[in-house]
C-alpha cells in the first residue's frame, strides 16, 4: 500500500469556517447568506467544505442549502468575489414520518487552483416549515493537495 494512504491525514488540514449557527423557520438566520472564516489556502491545491448539521423538522419538511466560494486578496477580503460555480439550493434532509431529529453531513469540494490566497464559504440555509423547524450548523475545512507533506499538525 502506499505511504500516502496509510497516513493520510499527514496530507490534510483542517480550519474553522464557523460554528453554532442557528436557524429557525420563517425567522432568524432563515434563508440568510451566512459568511464562513476566511481561510489562507497558500500551499494547498484543494478544499473541502464540510458543512455538519442538527435540524428538528416536521414530517416531509426539509431543510436546505445553497453555497459558493469567495477568494479575497487578504484575509480581511478585500477584493472578495465569487469563485467558481455555485452550489444551488439543494435539499439535504426531509423531516421523518411524524417529525424528528436529522442530522448529517454536506461534502463540497473545490479545486483552488486559480484562486487567490484567502478562500471562504457563503452558506444560505432554508427551512421549508414556517416557525417550527429548527436547524443548528456549522462548517469546517479541509485542506489537501500540499506542497510540502507532512502538513504541520500545529495549531493555527
Amino acid at each position: 500500500m502506499h505511504a500516502s494512504m496509510q497516513n493520510a491525514a499527514a496530507l490534510i488540514a483542517a480550519r474553522h469556517g464557523v460554528a453554532g449557527v442557528d436557524v429557525t423557520a420563517g425567522g432568524a438566520g432563515d434563508n440568510t447568506e451566512v459568511n464562513c472564516a476566511w481561510v489562507d489556502r497558500r500551499g494547498f491545491a484543494s478544499l473541502k467544505a464540510l458543512v455538519t448539521y442538527t435540524a428538528t423538522l416536521a414530517a416531509a419538511a426539509t431543510l436546505t442549502f445553497a453555497a459558493n466560494l469567495q477568494d479575497a486578496s487578504d484575509s480581511g477580503g478585500t477584493g472578495a468575489d465569487d469563485y467558481g460555480p455555485a452550489l444551488p439550493a439543494t435539499v439535504v434532509a426531509t423531516g421523518p414520518g411524524g417529525g424528528g431529529t436529522v442530522t448529517g453531513v454536506v461534502e463540497l469540494d473545490f479545486d483552488l487552483s486559480g484562486t487567490n490566497r484567502y478562500v471562504r464559504l457563503q452558506v444560505t440555509p432554508n427551512l421549508s416549515a414556517a416557525n417550527t423547524d429548527v436547524c443548528e450548523f456549522g462548517v469546517t475545512y479541509i485542506l489537501a493537495g500540499a506542497t510540502e507533506n507532512p502538513v504541520s499538525g500545529t495549531l493555527v
